[in-house]
Parts: C-alpha cells; structure tokens; sequence
C-alpha cells in the first residue's frame, strides 16, 4: 500500500516527514494513518527522527497513532521551535534545491536533483518570454505536487503573476463546475493535459456553452501527446482568439525543451520551437542530425542549460545519470522522446517515448501517429493504448492496439476493420496493428500520461510491480494473458 512512498524515501533516508492524516477527495474520506505507520516503520532504522501528522483536512481533528513514538502533531511540533526571527542566506546559484522522483512505472525512481538558479532561470525564461507571463495575468495549472509542473508554476509568482492553486478533483461534482471555476477566477493562462481536454470532449462538452472563458488567451497543453484533432477541438471549444499551444519537457530537467510561442503561427497538432537556449535536435540511431529530412527520430539535446541535474542522490560518481542520458550518444544528452521536425512549418511533433518506439519489420514510428488516426473514432471508442510485443522466442516485434468502448458501444469486427482501414490509408499498411483488442481499462500515470512501457515489457513476458505512481494499477493485470497470443487470437476468431 505504501510501495510508492518507500521506494522513494528509503533511498534519500529523510530525517523528518510531514503527512496528512485524513483527506476528502471526490467526495470520499481517506483516512491515511495505516499507511503512515507503513511507512514510519518502514524508515524508522534509516535515522527517521519525526513523523510531523497534519490534522485532518475533513474534520480538522488531529488523529494519531497511539503506538508510533515518532509521530507528533504539527501543533505539538510547533511548540518546539524558540521563535527566533528567520535569517535568509545568500546561496549559490547552483544550490541544491529539491528531488524530483521519476515516475517509476518500469523501475526504481530516479532520485533527481536539481539547483535553485537552475530552476528558476528556466522556468522563469519559459513563462516570461515564450508565453508573456506578466503581472497582469492569472496563471492556473491543474496538477499533483509530486509533477514537475508544480514547481515549474511557482515561479509565476517572481513573474508577479496571480497563481491559482486548485484542491481536489476535477471532476467532482461535475466537470462542468471545474470548467466554471476556470472562467470566474478570470484566468488568462491556463496549463492542462490532453487527458483532460479527451474527457471534455468525450462527455459531449462545449466549454462556451458553461462559461465565457472572455479572459483566456493561452491554453498551455503538455504532460502527454496532443494530436491534431484533439488540437482543432481545443482551439474550437475554447474560441478563435486563444493561443493553444504544446510543450515537451521533463521532469529531468524541470523545464521544456520544446514549447509554444505567443508571437507566432500556430500549426495544428506542432509544438511551436525549440525553447530558448536550448539546443535541441534530432538524431538518427547512429547519431546524424535528420531534423531537416523529415525523418522522426531521437530528441536530443547537444549543449549544456542552466537546469541540467546536478546529481542522482546517492549517485557519488555520477555513474546512473551518464547511463540514464549520456550512454546512447556520448556527451550528448537523450531525452528518450522521438520525435519528427516539420521541414515546411519547421513545428515539432512528438511521436511518442523511445523506448516504446514500435518497429514491426524494421518500420520505426511512433504510437502518437496511431493515436492520432484514432481520433477519428472517438463516438465508440473512449480511449487507446498502441504498444510493440517483441517475447523472447518472436522473431520480429509485432503492434497491438488496445481499445476502450465507451458505455453503449461494441467492439466489432466491422470496427476492427474500419480502424485498420483508416491507419493503412492515413498512415500505411506497415503501420497497421497486427492485432486489436477490446480491454476495459487503460493504465495512466497519477500525472494522466498512459503506461505504454510497462504493458510493452509485461505482454512481451515480464512481471512487474506497479509503483505508486500509476493511478490505476490493476489495469495492469488485465494485459499479462497477451503473453500468450497465439491462444487469445484462437479463442478471439472462435467467438467470431
């Protein structure tokens, strides 16, 4: 239950841990002092001094642990301090500042740290000069604190911006009230995901419809690949005059590395530039610039940025960072993003992560090409998950699709052959999936980016442990009986 937490603190061993006690979330209370005394346990040999417990966010009552001798209560641990006024330090600009954990859904988090300058210098450069942040706006991002974008939204604040800090789900009681909220707190810029931007369209929303939106005027989209069509719904849905705009970045970095611009065209489905001072290209596997070809390839960054991580904690020789990113091209840092450069537009498009880069018959292309044919299909079809299966007695990798039905639809054979259709003549027949499969969940991140690896690396014959940062970990088990292909198309064409 607490798996998440202690693949995490057990490897920076912390001294003192804050912990809410009970939350309301989507309408339910959850209590979390089971799990806090998992996880005290857990770390009480690893020079854990204090547990500091918050009261209860649905009550207010602080609740405890009567056995847990390392717990205390936040006004008990107040009462400690002697009320000595603060005395600010000046620092280096490369101090370290915080860890940002990688998701961890095929592994053991990455441990990353980043600088103070770093972080600020970027983030700041990003908000102020690409999407004209200024005193005057109200900046919104709809995210979880352990997301890179929780950080990267607090540095609207040196901007002088407004930030509006949003506590619960958006979902409840209705979307249509999260929607509201957005237009009566007079929001100019506003960052969300394309997850979300699916979910309004999919439940037959017109954002116009419920509010005016009169101050929006950028609608900053990242956290997952944003198709065309998904695009061209968003600049319809929330009017003409918005700048909707997409961004790559990562939480390796904490900042872009290819983001939207305020003063130029927009282009369907293409993320803007390169960020400032960020020397991004793209990279073929033996190392060739092909950003000029067209051709898709590795999204690679050849100089060194202010925000690049000091360390791995715990990494004494910097060992796990070079293997993380410098392995594939040395001295060269790999995102692990492919993607494609526009020679007309000269606008970006991510097709997806590297390591899930299909390549059926030596054929490489990206899931975010099939998930932009399946656009097309969003009336039956709620959600896709496009992944290679390569096992160790298969010759070659082969592309299976996995769909979720919208309540009321059927998957049909006549479905399966209009979706196959559809990719051979948008993309071609090299890209159609050899197999298409009905599943009643899709696994997502707590960030609302879909598990592509680790369904890759379990129908391809691993065993995995999902980590705390999947949001829906038993949809995982749903996909271990694609290991055996050849017995699930037999019984699937027995049934037809």
């Amino acid at each position: 239950m607490s798996k998440g937490i202690l693949d995490r603190y057990q490897q920076i061993r912390p001294k003192f841990i804050f912990a809410e006690t009970e939350v309301l979330y989507a309408g339910k209370k959850i209590n979390l002092l089971t799990k806090i005394q998992e996880v005290v346990q857990n770390l009480s040999g690893t020079g854990l001094q204090a547990a500091i417990l918050f009261p209860s966010r649905a009550s207010g009552r602080n609740l405890s642990i009567s056995d847990m001798s390392k717990s205390v209560s936040l006004s008990a641990f107040l009462r400690t301090g002697d009320a000595r006024p603060l005395e600010f330090e000046q620092l280096p600009f490369g101090q370290p500042l915080y860890i940002l954990y990688s998701s961890g859904t095929s592994g053991k988090p990455k441990c990353i740290v980043h600088s103070a300058g770093g972080v600020l210098v970027n983030s700041k450069k990003a908000m102020r000069l690409g999407y004209n942040i200024t005193p005057d706006d109200i900046y919104f991002q709809y995210t979880t604190t352990g997301w890179m974008m929780w950080t990267f939204i607090m540095t609207s604040l040196s901007i002088g911006a407004r930030l509006i800090l949003y506590d619960g789900s958006p979902f409840q009681p209705d979307i249509q009230t999260f929607l509201k909220f957005v237009s009566d707190q007079g929001v100019t810029a506003w960052g969300t995901s394309p997850r979300f931007l699916t979910e309004i369209q999919g439940r037959g929303i017109n954002p116009l419809d419920i509010a005016s939106f009169e101050a929006l005027r950028s609608l900053m989209v990242t956290g997952a690949i944003f198709t065309p069509p998904m695009f061209e719904w968003a600049q319809d849905a929330f009017g003409k005059d918005v700048h909707v705009a997409s961004g790559c970045g990562g939480t390796d970095v904490c900042t872009g590395f290819v983001a939207g611009n305020c003063t130029l065209p927009v282009y369907s489905g293409e993320i803007q530039v390169k960020d400032l001072g960020m020397k991004i290209e793209v990279f073929d596997p033996v190392g060739n610039n092909i950003e000029h070809t067209g051709q898709p390839g590795e999204l690679v960054c050849t100089r060194p940025h202010v925000s690049l991580p000091i360390a791995f904690w715990g990494d004494e020789h910097g060992k796990k960072l070079r293997e993380s990113y410098f392995s594939i091209y040395p001295g060269i840092w790999r995102q692990g993003d492919f993607m494609v450069v526009n020679p007309v537009t000269k606008g970006m498009l991510i097709l997806g992560r590297s390591d899930g880069v299909l390549n059926p018959g030596g054929v490489r292309f990206g899931s975010g090409e099939i998930y932009t044919i399946m656009e097309q299909f969003s009336v039956p079809i709620d959600d896709s998950l496009c992944i290679g299966q390569r096992r160790p007695k298969d010759e070659d990798e082969r592309v299976l699709l996995f769909v979720k039905m919208r309540d009321g639809h059927k998957f049909t054979p006549k479905l399966d052959n209009d979706i196959k259709t559809a990719i051979k003549q948008g993309l071609s027949a090299r890209h159609v999936p050899s197999y298409i499969f009905e599943v009643t969940d899709i696994p997502y991140t707590v960030n609302g980016k879909k598990i592509e690896i680790a369904v890759k690396q379990i129908v391809s014959g691993s065993t995995l442990q999902p980590s705390g940062t999947v949001a829906n970990p038993e949809s995982l088990q749903l996909y271990y009986k694609y290991r055996d292909i050849e017995g699930i198309v037999g019984s699937f064409k027995a049934k037809l």
